[in-house]
């Protein structure tokens, strides 16, 4: 069993601060990416690796463009409420998901997922795809008339609905902005003893985000052209200041008294030294194709495969990867440009897949999304407005595909599954979600709380879309 270092907290706290305050400017973007502060003891690879890749859709996908119903007496529904940026049930029939014929959902509804995604239309065919429905940030179980009662101390829900920043938080940290610490970063601390190089446990291929920030683990920040490089190291300058860059080394190779400060100038040294690694590691892999063109979270994704191939080499064998896609921000001009951005999603996550399956990992890596909430399903004029809930993807050879999972809602803005303008009021939980992937990870069921803390308050820590491991 993991067990979390817990008496690193202070000292990643540190380091956590001395960096922003001590290495400004460019050196800043480095010292974000380090990662882990002690490396656990080495564990030689036995093929048990498992990674776990969030693609986080900022700006809030929305969800009833999405994935639609299809059935007649549902999609009229769906029409009749969404005058203006309804899809053509026409569009449809291409992309409809056929679930087994015992799963019945509410209201007999029958979803097709938006033509511009038939690749992951054929994913969710070959029962490589599940689709978890209505999920959000939940603290606990709440009704349509407890929310509206407004008493937030008798039936607590999370702070700050409806705001970007914050609701991409709390679907990251399970707390508004400014948590110190996001449910993959905490997955990282339990990981970390798994792999003999802690600094590649957890490693975030697109901009700041607390999502892979835990008590001891610390990001190592990648771009989708390489790792982010320190300054000094090439050009023998910082701020244009020999002085400052001499000040910097010295501090790195100086033996220090204080614990922090060895910590400190070891950190930094490690992540020095593994710069040039990483980049070898990355222009060296010859399974990965090339990403594509025009496709930014193609281009994350490509990166993500190739520190995936060259796990062993990097001595890990657990992961947890953060790529994103941007611009579902959708308050006018919803249609076009929504569809662009799903079939962005639609290929780059097609070929991730077909690449895991080349190199022999695909029932070790898991791909999921996430979203700051959903969005209304009463539209605002030819776009939608901040919501709650929504509908997100799991893909995987260890995915229980070619399934829904959760509570479909109803197509209206009046039941008591939304919370007005058919802004969806979430029936499973993000804690529900995180424990479900955890547990597949790894993590034992009595560690399940300190990946998500509200865990406790809802009857499923295991939602059943992950294939149980084969017993020993």
């Amino acid at each position: 069993m993991w067990v979390i270092k817990s008496q690193e907290l202070s000292r990643r706290a540190f380091l956590e601060r001395s960096a922003s305050l001590a290495i400004a400017g460019t050196a800043s973007s480095f010292a974000l990416g380090l990662t882990g502060i002690s490396e656990a003891a080495a564990l030689a690879t036995n093929g048990d690796y498992k990674a776990l890749v969030c693609i986080f859709l900022y700006g809030g996908n929305d969800h009833a463009n999405t994935l639609i119903p299809f059935d007649a007496n549902n999609y009229g529904k769906y029409a009749s409420i969404r005058q203006g940026v309804a899809l053509a049930r026409e569009q449809l029939s291409g992309t409809l998901l056929r679930q087994p014929d015992e799963q019945i959902l509410t209201n007999d509804v029958n979803f097709a997922l938006s033509p511009s995604m038939p690749r992951m239309h054929r994913l969710f065919g070959e029962n490589k795809l599940g689709v978890l429905l209505n999920v959000g940030p939940l603290e606990a179980p709440i009704t349509r008339a407890q929310f509206e009662s407004g008493n937030t101390r008798s039936f607590p829900r999370p702070a700050k609905l409806f705001s970007h920043n914050d609701q991409q938080s709390t679907w990251q940290s399970s707390g508004v902005e400014g948590t110190p610490t996001g449910w993959g970063g905490r997955l990282g601390d339990l990981a970390q003893s798994a792999n003999s190089n802690a600094m590649f446990t957890a490693i975030n291929v697109t901009g700041n985000a607390v999502f892979l920030t835990g008590r001891s683990t610390i990001p190592f920040k990648i771009s989708k052209r390489g790792p982010v490089e320190f300054v000094p190291v090439k050009s023998g300058t910082l701020f244009r200041s020999t002085a400052v860059s001499d000040a910097l080394q010295s501090v790195m190779r100086t033996h220090h008294q204080h614990i922090l400060e060895q910590d400190y100038a070891a950190t930094v040294s490690r992540a020095l030294a593994n710069t040039p690694f990483v980049s070898e590691v990355l222009s060296g892999s010859s399974s990965v194709p090339g990403a594509i063109a025009g496709n930014s979270l193609s281009e994350q994704l490509e990166t993500v495969a190739k520190l995936i191939e060259a796990r062993d080499a990097l001595g890990v064998t657990r992961q947890v990867f953060m790529v994103s896609l941007g611009g579902f921000d959708h308050h006018s001009n919803l249609i076009g440009p929504h569809e662009e951005l799903l079939s962005q999603l639609d290929s780059a996550v097609d070929q991730f897949y077909r690449t895991t399956e080349r190199l022999g990992v695909s029932d070790q890596v898991t791909t999921f999304t996430a979203s700051d909430f959903g969005r209304t399903l009463t539209p605002n004029g030819n776009g939608s407005d901040h919501g709650w809930g929504g509908h997100h993807f799991i893909i995987g050879g260890a995915v229980k595909g070619g399934q829904f999972y959760g509570t479909a809602p109803s197509v209206s803005t009046r039941t008591d599954d939304q919370v007005g303008r058919g802004r969806l009021l979430p029936s499973t939980s993000v804690d529900e979600y995180s424990a479900t992937l955890a547990r597949w990870f790894g993590v034992a069921d009595s560690e399940l709380s300190s990946i998500a803390p509200n865990i406790g308050r809802f009857g499923q820590p295991n939602l059943g879309f992950m294939k149980e491991p084969p017993q020993a």
